[in-house]
């Protein structure tokens, strides 16, 4: 009778046996074995739930010291608000007083460590009452941990434990389809790591693999959450944003990112310096879909790349149309510089204790017969990325020394070095070669060298500063502080000057600002190091008052003078010893981008066709309304649901400068945008297209709201608040 029970409850089916063949004695035996071979466990309690058996090896993992007698039986299991299904069905059983199986609960060991349990039973009824419960348990937390490993594995790249390719693809389908039901934003950021092949072919792929481990820990942290990021495979992360469609918040993660990854890696007593790029986009307005939204990511993120590197980017829609615009300058650039179209502009460095001008710095510029000027910013990524970098960096070297060599007087010459020309072997012999074919004294050429040239720690820089240096050339640290600065370089490099970068110099007049404190700190050490130092791209009066109180050498910048060419720049030095009055505004004013643009502007419901002629982060001047009154407020639409209210500061006729309620904030990529988008149901509510068309005065929708107020819906106002002009349509020029 027992053993029937044995084989009926308790799943023992492997002894084919029966009363008349075994005794009750074996049948409990049979039991013991298999309790203690720990195949499983049995337990029975009475009508009340309390435990009247339980086997000696669950008592031990359950109970532990002490004696499981008279406890209830619920209780060994753990109950909390996040219960599981199976958890909720024990109790819900007990009450039914009927059979049930494998009915997955949970237990604490007094170590803290969590077993997880499969318990079935059968009641027991006697006299036809029922008595209890009588039933076999079973732990499973090894099989349930396998699971849970199996499962994680399956979603979580086994590398770095983010999520992989396959787990965020699912996570951004989900969160996109409920962010499209709510009409709520998401944002996600691809970023690639820039010179992480550096580090696996030079320190192999083990090191390879802690850097990336390094990375994760690192973009968790500036993330703050590990299920929103993920890598992709290889160099490749992903970042998802639900509910952030603020510009200006998105740029701070993405530099905050590119700046965390940028620091120095320790890597088994190697050194390592790698950057990274990231490319952002945002839902709805840059894709509805998954696809969509990751593939104008990956736009982005290419565009960061070509810019230059260590940038992020914001997906827009002139991205396709610049790609292909760049393959084609990339077959001009190949052109350049056997058609003469490139040419070297000298800006002034300039002593800034009695204006004298004491050296220029080599500017290469290009002269397209199609397009006009080229800026460097455009085709100077094309060529490193390209591989013209080192033909048009010898050329640039080469033509300085010559134009230089022919100067009056003693001024020295500064010429930019790529890291691509620094790490070639054959660099120094190229310097040499230029000096003896122009006559210029070495002591004259000053080599600008970015900070760089040392991702790679090793013989071969030293060397190569040395041979440098034997030439008699000076040597200049350019940008210093802007991504991969270190002190441990500056006691062996042998620099001659310490380059601040513009990007210090722009913000530290502005309230707040940490920069001067950063400037005051490179001045000393280089004074310490008994170093000269330049302040580039001074503009205004209060920054030249800075960096002269602060006592930096040498001051570049408009302040001074722009890049001009070299027939000019001979003709001033010929007026003989040249000095330069500072001239220039008194304050630092936001960068103003000039430009000729057809955008759009909403006026009390009518959208007039307009040129944008310039834009800064606080304003813009545009052309083509007449005599607009001064205080009129506009909704200024800039293309791709990127709305501004403004109102007009100065009017002139056919001109009007506006005013941002709101500033811009930076692309990422040199030019400005909106914090803020209205969505594509916006924009279609009120009328408004969804580009600028430039064909004449439209009314529009009566209603329209953006995004940018202090609740993230701030209503655009109400136009036309002068009485003279309310209900009025504005006068177009013709």
């Amino acid at each position: 009778m027992v053993l029937r029970k044995a084989r009926g409850v308790f799943g023992i089916g492997a002894v084919d046996a029966s009363p008349s063949r075994t005794s009750e004695s074996e049948a409990a035996a049979l039991c013991h074995t298999y309790e203690d071979l720990g195949l499983g466990f049995f337990w029975s309690t009475d009508a009340e739930g309390r435990l009247s058996y339980l086997s000696p090896g669950a008592h031990a993992l359950l109970v532990g010291e002490g004696t499981a007698t008279g406890q209830s039986f619920l209780e060994l299991f753990l109950k909390t608000g996040n219960e599981s299904e199976g958890e909720r069905t024990l109790p819900f059983a007990f009450a039914r007083k009927g059979r049930f199986e494998k009915i997955t609960v949970r237990s604490e060991r007094a170590d803290g460590e969590t077993l997880w349990w499969a318990i079935s039973g059968e009641p027991i009824i006697q006299r036809g009452e029922f008595a209890g419960f009588r039933g076999h348990c079973e732990d499973i937390t090894g099989e349930r941990r396998s699971a849970e490993e199996s499962s994680h594995m399956a979603m979580h790249d086994a590398l770095t434990g983010l999520l992989n390719r396959r787990r965020m693809s699912q996570l951004l389908e989900r969160t996109l389809t409920l962010c499209s039901q709510q009409r709520s934003p998401c944002a996600i950021m691809l970023i690639d790591l820039d010179r992480f092949k550096q580090v696996n072919d030079t320190l192999g792929h083990a090191a390879g693999d802690a850097l990336l481990k390094q990375v994760a820990a690192r973009l968790v942290r500036v993330v703050g959450d590990k299920e929103k990021v993920s890598r992709l495979g290889g160099d490749e992360f992903q970042v998802i944003m639900p509910g952030i469609d603020d510009r200006g918040v998105l740029g701070d993660i993405a530099t905050s990112i590119i700046t965390s990854i940028s620091q120095p890696y320790t890597i088994d007593g190697s050194r390592c310096l790698i950057g990274a790029s990231v490319g952002v986009a945002v839902s709805p307005f840059d894709g509805d879909d998954s696809d969509s939204l990751v593939r104008n990511a990956d736009l982005a993120l290419y565009a960061a790349k070509g810019g230059g590197r260590g940038r992020f980017r914001f997906f827009s829609a002139d991205l396709l149309k610049a790609a292909a615009d760049r393959r084609l300058l990339e077959e001009d650039l190949h052109d350049a510089l056997q058609r003469d179209e490139l040419e070297i502009h000298y800006q002034p460095v300039v002593r800034a204790e009695d204006n004298h001008v004491v050296g220029v710095e080599a500017l290469v510029r290009w002269n397209h017969p199609e397009h006009g000027p080229v800026s460097p910013a455009r085709f100077i990524p094309i060529a490193e990325e390209s591989n013209l970098i080192k033909g048009i960096g010898e050329w640039v070297l080469r033509r300085a020394c010559e134009e230089v060599s022919a100067w009056p007087g003693g001024l020295r010459v500064a010429v930019n070095v790529s890291p691509v020309q620094f790490a070639d072997d054959g660099f120094p012999a190229l310097v040499a070669s230029a000096l003896a074919n122009s006559g210029l004294e070495p002591e004259r050429l000053e080599l600008e060298i970015t900070e760089s040239v040392f991702l790679q720690e090793g013989g071969a820089t030293n060397e190569r500063f040395k041979a440098l240096k034997g030439l008699g050339v000076r040597l200049a640290l350019d940008d210093f502080g802007t991504g991969y600065s270190s002190l441990g370089y500056l006691k062996t490099a042998p620099f001659d000057k310490i380059k601040i970068d513009q990007s210090f110099v722009r913000g530290a007049t502005e309230a707040g600002s940490r920069n001067r404190a950063i400037i005051a700190a490179i001045v000393a050490l280089a004074q310490a190091l008994e170093m000269d130092t330049t302040a580039e791209g001074v503009e205004s009066f209060d920054q030249f008052d800075l960096m002269k109180s602060l006592n930096v050498t040498l001051v570049q910048g408009y302040i001074y003078s722009q890049p001009i060419p070299n027939a000019e720049f001979v003709a001033k030095l010929n007026e003989g010893n040249w000095t330069i009055e500072p001239s220039g505004p008194a304050f630092q004013r936001h960068d103003r981008q000039a430009m000729f643009r057809r955008i759009g502007v909403i006026h009390d419901n009518h959208y007039y066709p307009v040129v944008l002629r310039n834009l800064s982060v606080s304003g813009a001047l545009i052309e083509g309304l007449v005599d607009v009154p001064m205080g009129t407020e506009f909704v200024i639409d800039l293309g791709e649901g990127q709305l501004a209210v403004a109102r007009v500061r100065r009017s002139r006729k056919r001109q009007q400068g506006l005013e941002f309620e709101q500033a811009l904030v930076s692309d990422g990529n040199g030019g400005l945008c909106t914090r803020h988008r209205a969505s594509p149901y916006q924009l279609a509510a009120a009328g408004l297209p969804q580009s600028p068309k430039g064909d004449g005065v439209q009314p529009i929708g009566p209603h329209l709201i953006g995004g940018g107020g202090e609740d993230g819906k701030a209503s655009m106002p109400a136009f036309a608040m002068a009485s003279d002009w309310k209900g009025a349509v504005l006068r177009v020029d013709p």
